[in-house]
């Protein structure tokens, strides 16, 4: 820490800035810098060493193989139909639980933070770890992935509308409550009004991810295209790869341009 001399202002009054703690933050970005090269046995020799073997993989990416184009259609629409469906019934499920987490609603501290709880520690669970399990409960397929977008989703999203319910002004809330309208009815008629073209949004940008998510569960038998992605990359067939995720992209590119489209006009 640094202590800055006194500064004497024109009227003569004197004032001592306030101590700086950039060097502190400096020195501690480095030490942990430092740290994280020694346990990631990070090493420039190597990358530098045999770095040419990316120039090589991505000169076979971009030779793309155009023939292949027509088997990625069906797994891609695959991946977009359970991206789709786990996005909806996500969403759905979410903005109950959002409701229930939101303190301002649901009074009771215990409840409040049980769901909010519950929120937080489905966010914390990996999506491939969850389309895993669920492989070995439904078995290998697109439903597998379906309930791991599902899942994911209703974290998101969950954890978006609460946070917004939160900060709303209550007092139309509280008026219906007063008129003798239930809890449910007086969230109906004030809050989900309120907060329902900010729910759409937060469901649209959730799908529009949820379908890049989509595309690498495959690794674990969760169907859609990450499958055959895996399947082409075990045989080093890049080719194929660059025809798969051109596809993607320009999939991708479409639903984020009507996304935002539709965002737009909610807005």
């Amino acid at each position: 820490m640094l202590t800055k001399k006194p500064m004497t202002l024109s009227n003569g009054k004197q004032i001592t800035p306030k101590r700086s703690f950039v060097p502190l933050y400096i020195a501690l970005v480095l030490a942990f810098s430092i740290l994280s090269i020694r346990v990631t046995d990070f090493s420039l020799a190597t990358l530098i060493a045999r770095g040419q073997q990316f120039n090589v993989i991505l000169s076979q990416l971009f030779d793309v193989k155009w023939s292949f184009v027509h088997k990625v259609w069906q797994p891609l629409l695959e991946t977009i139909k359970m991206s789709l469906l786990g996005s909806l019934l996500g969403s759905i499920v979410a903005l109950p639980l959002a409701m229930l987490s939101s303190a301002n609603i649901v009074r009771n501290k215990f409840v409040a933070g049980f769901f909010k709880f519950l929120l937080s520690v489905l966010r914390t669970l990996p999506t491939l770890v969850v389309a895993l399990i669920a492989t070995f409960i439904v078995g290998l397929g697109s439903f597998a992935g379906t309930i791991a977008i599902f899942i994911f989703t209703i974290s998101y999203v969950g954890k978006v509308m609460y946070e917004q319910i939160e900060n709303i002004d209550m007092r139309t809330f509280e008026a219906l409550e007063s008129f003798g309208l239930t809890k449910f009815q007086a969230f109906r008629y004030s809050v989900l009004s309120e907060i329902l073209p900010n729910f759409m949004s937060t469901s649209l940008y959730c799908f529009e991810g949820n379908v890049r998510y989509a595309s690498i569960l495959g690794y674990v038998g969760a169907g859609g295209l990450g499958l055959l992605l895996n399947e082409r990359l075990g045989w080093r067939d890049y080719g194929s790869v660059g025809a798969i995720l051109v596809t993607l992209v320009v999939t991708v590119v479409l639903i984020e341009t009507l996304s935002e489209t539709i965002r737009q006009k909610l807005q």
